[in-house]
């Protein structure tokens, strides 16, 4: 086992378990952080197998601005930073919601596991070419992606500063007087 392969090895386990504290932990924020670092720990993995190029794009497009948005919408939105125990899951959904996770973990592996044995050999594709696929057939998706993801940001932003009228329990567009800050 060479050293890459080591660093290979280090990287993915890092990665599968912040991924595993992502979506474990109790506390929003904590959440988001885990899935930086596993974010982070999976374009480490890119640049061990020699894939710059995307290891460059899961850093700048993902951490840099996925996640970023994530913990800005966090914030504005004012979500509670606790553990909520109103939405918290049973034990019993809990041992349901693990035995799910594993059974799909089972059926991936099934499928997958044979197919990694009868790999093509690889073909290494210049930066280039990746660029110009990038940049020229997915440019559009990505594009309409950021626009969801901006109009997601405005809708939270939005829905944070409705108040909620005390007798009918319905959201007014009025906002807040004591959630408004002061000058």
């Amino acid at each position: 086992m060479s050293t890459l392969d080591l660093a290979f090895a280090a990287l993915g386990v890092i990665a599968a378990a912040a991924g595993l504290l992502a979506v474990t932990t109790t506390r929003v924020i904590h959440a988001a952080l885990w899935l930086i670092v596993s974010l982070g720990a999976l374009a480490g993995t890119f640049l061990v197998m020699g894939a710059e190029f995307v290891a460059l794009v899961q850093i700048l497009i993902y951490v840099g601005a996925i996640v970023v948005l994530v913990l800005f919408a966090l914030m504005l939105t004012r979500s509670p930073v606790g553990p909520q125990r109103e939405v918290s899951a049973g034990p019993r959904r809990r041992l349901l919601a693990a035995a799910v996770g594993s059974a799909s973990t089972v059926l991936l592996l099934v499928v997958l596991v044979p197919v990694a044995r009868v790999l093509p050999e690889r073909t290494v594709t210049r930066t280039e070419v990746m660029a110009q696929d990038l940049f020229g057939i997915w440019v559009w998706p990505f594009e309409l992606l950021s626009l969801l993801l901006l109009t997601a940001l405005v809708a939270a932003f939005a829905v944070s500063r409705m108040s909620t009228d005390e007798e009918t329990g319905e959201l007014s567009a009025q906002p807040d007087p004591e959630r408004e800050v002061a000058p």
